[in-house]
């Protein structure tokens, strides 16, 4: 079976299949803030959707992250390493990304177990 979060006519923002949880590219909230603050509002938003699938952070199986600017990975990487809980890090690969829109300065994909 096939569960669809939040579908729209481009993405749906989750999918559940087969115990695996995958989640579209998750923005920050507020455009032009520094990387703390972005990453922050990012993971946060993954947190709520990994509950609503009933997964949480200790089971994400992989992250990529996309980055607008590399000089920013010291910034994520602090607020990254605070909120993967230890002996829980998942496969990780980090880019430099244009991402959509200009004040995005980070975005993140995750795919879970539930």
């Amino acid at each position: 079976m096939i569960q669809r979060f939040d579908v729209g006519p481009r993405l749906s923002e989750m999918v559940v299949h087969n115990g695996t949880v995958y989640l579209a590219g998750q923005v920050p909230e507020t455009e032009d803030a520094d990387i703390s603050t972005q990453t922050r509002e990012v993971l946060a938003g993954i947190d709520a959707l990994l509950a609503r699938a009933g997964s949480d952070r200790t089971k994400i199986l992989r992250a990529q992250i996309f980055l607008a600017d590399l000089s920013d990975f010291p910034g994520m990487n602090a607020v990254w390493e605070s909120w993967v809980p230890q002996g829980h890090a998942p496969t990780r690969a980090t880019v430099q990304a244009r991402l959509a829109k200009a004040g995005w300065r980070v975005e993140i994909v995750v795919t879970a177990a539930v």
